[in-house]
């Protein structure tokens, strides 16, 4: 049944003729997925479901209580089957014999594994006692931004009675873990007429004996408190109404892709980062507000909120009404040296003699009044959902600070949980970054066969790619693949004549507020031609040079002047080919082209070495499949001269390499990304032949 209510609140979209005949634990699934698609329930991994099911025991075959619960570093809004623990209950409950209480209760998660159901390898939570001593089949954990705006403020138990009665307890503030899980047993056990409990500064738990009855307990109680604030606050002026005007949104684009590479480069020295940007209503609406420069240092509430954010943002120094950009960006290296130092002193203050060591101590979160908000992230996804959950925090903040007073979690319990070392175990337990992950590469050429070959090389090493083509319907597909395969997040294009000096500098400047900056420059659009010298006309001579040796400066030019802005180096790769270094019959104006890319690419080895901007070039040689160039004109040219057909060409230019092999899209998007990675971090100026071998293009 789908429910249809005010377009505010949330609506019931538990259909029963879909339930029906689905088990337990797929209700479970059902319900996590639906609670888990609105941004209003719970944010991108936030909140754990779970429900207690009757299961048969694979070794003894008796009947036995299992608890299904979402496991660690899961997302319940895109998680499937496989993405809950599962553990005996009569396991769990015998684990309240071990316990040694509160200063021991970090070894509780030590026993866990102890419990697994039928082997399952999907490691258990810290949340799960949370959800397995709460005497009700069914439990939800959720973050909505309307119940954690009643949890965050000062006199947050009085609120949550004055609104739910004794259908919703509140327990204060206290750390995630076993003895919570005690504690909502002792109230549910206590209050047997109570659907949940408020946890002070954290979130909801709601709970039933029905999967359906959770699931719609757990809406009405968001749904009830969300209409509460509302109430309370119609009429009333956000964050204490507007400071600074807010600039439109092209120039807030604007100002964003001229801060986005330097805080960038101030920021990624150790480890490259990748940028997000987003100027919302909701973010415009605190970053403008008379109550930023309060709220803003109180950082957030919720543990989630926190682990994702930092202790608190950076708030950049610009004033929208007399905008003074080159001024902000002067003063950015001293406000990210003195937040490192901030955050530094934060650590001292609060560190335990088990401490783990100081972790990045950069922002995460920049907000820059009238114009929005960056969070930076060692990958793009990151950076994104660093960004949700702060707008998270503003809604809280906003709630909050409306019908109470908002408060932060205290600096000891947020370091607590920041520097926890189950958490550092998490994160010591994550996968080594691939070798491109926080790069971000622009491929010209991208619709084409090098160029998407390239596109997929860097995307399956953890790059971002920016791509470029003067084909806007070549260019659509290429983007759609890829991002089919790599997801959204690291896959962005723009049309771009590389002849378009104003197209080119746009593209980058597109590229700054998508991701940051930039990396690598794969420099590959290209035309061919095929004549005579006499049948060469001037038009078809400066076609080849304004493509092939203009458009390689334009979009090299840009590229050194982000690189520079960012300072902490980079990589230019030409695509050139084998005529560049070979003479070629009927192919003068192509041969001087490709001549001159390769002599551009040495000339810029020169200029960039000592910013660490290496320059290199990849020689090609007759790669025929999947390339735009190989169609048409060009290759009714070519075959013409050496007198073959269009089916025989291919096979002739192999027969013709000295290794009798075809050259491939997929080799030539090796040798760039060979150029891109640190494995040549100690080689500028070179050419490296891709060609099956031709004696004539050996460089000398």
């Amino acid at each position: 049944m789908t429910g249809t209510i005010a377009a505010n609140r949330l609506e019931n979209l538990w259909d029963d003729a879909r339930a029906n005949g689905m088990s337990e634990s797929e209700k479970l699934l059902y319900r996590s997925n639906l609670l888990g698609s609105d941004k209003r329930v719970t944010n991108y991994g936030g909140g754990n479901t779970s429900a207690k099911v009757m299961e048969t025991d694979p070794l003894t075959g008796d009947t036995v209580e299992v608890l299904w619960v979402k496991g660690s570093g899961g997302d319940i809004g895109s998680m499937k089957m496989d993405g809950f623990s599962t553990l005996y209950m009569d396991k769990l409950r015998a684990l309240k014999g071990k316990y040694r209480g509160l200063a021991f209760e970090d070894e509780m998660v030590g026993y866990l594994p102890h419990c697994t159901f039928a082997l399952n390898p999907r490691a258990a939570s810290i949340d799960t006692p949370l959800h397995a001593y709460v005497p009700r089949k069914h439990v939800d954990h959720v973050h909505s931004d309307a119940i954690i705006a009643i949890a965050a403020s000062t006199n947050s138990r009085e609120l949550t009675a004055e609104i739910f009665g004794s259908e919703i307890g509140w327990l204060p503030w206290k750390k995630p873990g076993y003895e919570l899980g005690l504690w909502l047993e002792k109230f549910a056990t206590e209050n047997p007429q109570a659907r949940g409990c408020v946890l002070e500064s954290h979130g909801l738990f709601t709970w039933a004996d029905d999967a359906k009855d959770c699931y719609l307990t757990t809406l009405e109680i968001i749904n009830k408190a969300a209409a509460w604030l509302e109430e309370r606050t119609a009429g009333k002026p956000a964050f204490g109404g507007a400071k600074v005007p807010t600039l439109d949104a092209s120039a807030r684009r604007e100002v964003a892709a001229k801060l986005m590479p330097v805080i960038r480069g101030l920021i990624s020295k150790d480890r490259h980062k990748v940028g997000h940007f987003d100027d919302q209503p909701a973010v415009l609406e605190f970053v403008g507000s008379n109550a930023l420069d309060t709220l803003a240092p109180m950082g957030t509430s919720c543990p989630d909120h926190f682990l994702r954010t930092k202790i608190r943002p950076l708030v950049v120094d610009f004033a929208p009404a007399a905008p003074d950009l080159d001024a902000t960006i002067a003063g950015l290296e001293k406000a990210v040296a003195d937040y490192r130092e901030d955050y530094a002193a934060y650590y001292d203050r609060c560190k335990h003699p088990d401490s783990p060591a100081l972790r990045d101590p950069n922002a995460v979160v920049y907000l820059i009044p009238g114009v929005g908000m960056i969070t930076f992230a060692l990958d793009k996804a990151t950076a994104r959902i660093s960004g949700e959950f702060y707008v998270n925090a503003i809604n809280v903040m906003r709630g909050a600070s409306a019908v109470s007073t908002y408060q932060g979690l205290p600096e000891q319990e947020a370091f607590d949980i920041e520097y926890w070392l189950l958490e550092e175990a998490k994160l010591q337990r994550m996968p080594k970054p691939k070798s491109l992950a926080g790069r971000v590469a622009l491929v010209t050429g991208g619709a084409g066969g090098i160029g998407a070959a390239t596109a997929e090389r860097f995307l399956s090493e953890g790059a971002c790619v920016m791509l470029a083509d003067i084909d806007a319907t070549a260019l659509a597909t290429a983007q759609q693949a890829l991002s089919a395969r790599h997801g959204k997040d690291v896959v962005r294009s723009v049309q771009m004549n590389v002849t378009d000096e104003a197209q080119v500098i746009a593209a980058y400047a597109e590229m700054a507020v998508e991701f940051g900056g930039v990396d690598i420059l794969v420099s590959n659009a290209g035309i061919a031609s095929s004549a005579p010298v006499e049948d060469t006309t001037l038009a078809l001579w400066n076609r080849n040079m304004d493509i092939l040796s203009t458009g390689y400066f334009l979009v090299s030019r840009e590229a050194f002047r982000l690189l520079r802005k960012q300072d902490i180096g980079g990589s230019i790769i030409f695509v050139a080919s084998k005529n560049g270094l070979a003479a070629s019959p009927n192919a003068s104006a192509y041969c001087t082209a490709k001549a001159a890319e390769i002599h551009l690419a040495r000339c810029l080895a020169l200029e960039g070495a000592e910013a660490q901007i290496r320059v290199n070039v990849v020689n090609p040689d007759a790669v025929l499949r999947g390339s735009k160039i190989w169609e048409g004109e060009w290759l009714d040219q070519r075959a013409a001269t050496y007198k073959t057909d269009k089916e025989g060409l291919e096979e002739m230019y192999r027969q013709r390499s000295m290794l009798k092999r075809s050259v491939l899209p997929e080799d030539i998007a090796e040798g760039a990304y060979f150029f891109a990675s640190d494995l040549s971090a100690k080689s500028t100026g070179n050419i490296l032949n891709v060609d099956a071998g031709n004696v004539q293009s050996f460089p000398r």
